[in-house]
C-alpha cells in the first residue's frame, strides 16, 4: 500500500498544520500549537493530535530534534505535503500578473536568462537559477558590436539556429568603433559556423601563437567574445545565479561545523559547473511538469538540507535548458512552484515576442 494511502485524512490534516506552521516559525511544533491552529474546525483535543502525531512519527514524517515535545517534518512529511498543489496546478491571476510585470520591457535571451534568475530569487527567497543549453551542433551566424558610450559595448551574437543573445558590456578600456567593426568581422571572416566554445579555444589558441599586430587584433576579439558569451560552464551551456545570500540567514550557525558546512554550500552554489551537474541529475529534459527534489545531497553531500524546485524550458519543442529555485526547506513551496512553473512555460513566447 503506498505510503499516502496508509496516512488519513486526519493525519494528513495534523501534518499540513505541522509542515506549514514549521515553515513560518522554524520552530518545532507540539500538539498544543495545532490544537490552537485547529481550534473550531476539527475539535480534536491535544491528546488526541499528540497520539496521531506519534502514529506520523512512527511513520517517518515527524521526528524530533531534540527533548522539547515538538516535532518537525521530515523530507518525506514535505513530499506528501507538496503533493496537494501538483505540477500541473492553474497558477493564480495575481502571481501570473506578478510575474509578468516583472519580465515587462525585457529583451533578448540573455536579458530574460539574467532576469529569470532575478525573479525567482526574488519570489522565492532562495537562490535563483536558469541554464540555457545552446545545442550541440549550433554555430555562430553572426556577430555585431556596437559602441554605446565609452568603454560601453552592445554585443549581439546570433546563432544557425536563430538563438540571439545580446548583451551590454562593461571594458576595462574603450574602444572605438572601428576597432569594434574590425574584432566583429575578424569572428564573422574566420569563425562562423564554428561552434561557441571552439570558437573560444581557437581565440585563446591564436593570440598564445600570434606576436604581431595580429595578436593584439585577437586579443580584443577574445575579450569582446568572451564578455559576450559569458558564463560557460560547459561546452554550450551558459548559467545564470542570483540570491545566493539569501541562504545565508536560513541556515544554523551554531558551531563550527555549521560554519564549515555553509561556506562548502556556498562554494558549490558559485560554482557553475557543480550547478549544471546537479540539475542535469535530476531534470529530464522531458518532463512536463515542476519536480521537487529534497534529497540533493545524494548528489552533492555539502547541499544536505536544501530542496531543489526546477522544470525544463523549451524553444521550438527542445529543451534549451532548466529554470529553478534551490532553497531551504523552509519556503513557500506553492508560491515558488507556480513560478518556476510559469516561467518554464512562458520561455518560449518571451523569446518569440522578443
Amino acid at each position: 500500500m503506498a505510503e499516502a494511502e496508509r496516512v488519513t485524512q486526519r493525519q494528513r490534516a495534523i501534518l499540513t498544520a505541522i509542515v506549514e506552521s514549521y515553515i513560518a516559525t522554524g520552530e518545532p511544533v507540539g500538539s498544543a500549537t495545532i490544537a490552537r491552529l485547529q481550534a473550531g474546525s476539527t475539535g480534536m483535543s491535544s491528546a488526541t493530535i499528540r497520539n496521531e502525531m506519534m502514529a506520523l512519527a512512527d511513520a517517518g514524517l515527524l521526528e524530533q530534534p531534540h527533548t522539547s515535545a515538538g516535532r518537525i517534518p521530515t523530507a518525506r512529511a514535505f513530499r506528501m505535503y507538496i503533493e496537494r498543489f501538483g505540477g500541473q496546478a492553474a497558477v493564480p491571476d495575481a502571481s501570473r500578473l506578478e510575474i509578468d510585470a516583472r519580465f515587462r520591457d525585457v529583451a533578448g535571451t540573455h536579458a530574460i536568462l539574467e532576469r529569470t534568475s532575478h525573479v525567482l530569487a526574488t519570489l522565492s527567497s532562495g537562490v535563483g537559477v536558469a541554464i540555457a543549453t545552446m545545442p550541440d551542433l549550433d554555430t555562430l551566424e553572426h556577430v555585431h558590436f556596437s559602441r554605446l558610450a565609452p568603454a560601453r559595448v552592445l554585443a549581439v551574437v546570433v546563432t544557425r539556429s536563430g538563438l540571439v543573445r545580446d548583451r551590454v558590456l562593461a571594458l576595462d578600456r574603450d574602444l572605438s568603433a572601428v576597432e569594434l567593426e574590425t574584432a566583429a568581422n575578424f569572428l564573422n571572416e574566420n569563425f562562423r559556423g564554428w561552434s561557441v566554445e571552439r570558437i573560444r579555444a581557437e581565440i585563446a589558441l591564436r593570440v598564445e601563437r600570434e606576436r604581431s599586430e595580429y595578436q593584439r587584433l585577437a586579443a580584443a576579439a577574445q575579450e569582446l567574445w568572451t564578455m559576450a558569451v559569458p558564463g560557460l560552464a560547459g561546452p554550450g551551456q551558459t548559467v545564470y545565479v542570483e540570491g545566493v545570500a539569501n541562504l545565508v540567514g536560513s541556515q544554523p550557525m551554531g558551531s563550527v561545523d555549521d560554519r564549515e558546512r555553509l561556506r562548502e554550500m556556498l562554494l558549490a552554489l558559485e560554482t557553475k559547473q557543480r550547478l549544471v551537474d546537479l540539475l542535469n541529475a535530476y531534470i529530464d529534459a522531458r518532463q512536463e511538469s515542476v519536480r521537487v527534489v529534497f534529497d540533493l545531497e545524494e548528489q552533492a553531500p555539502e547541499m544536505a538540507g536544501l530542496v531543489l524546485i526546477a522544470a525544463p524550458a523549451r524553444l521550438g519543442g527542445e529543451s534549451r535548458g532548466t529554470v529553478g529555485v534551490i532553497g531551504p526547506k523552509r519556503m513557500q513551496y506553492e508560491r515558488t512552484m507556480h513560478a518556476v512553473g510559469y516561467i518554464s512555460q512562458m520561455f518560449e513566447r518571451m523569446l518569440e515576442e522578443h
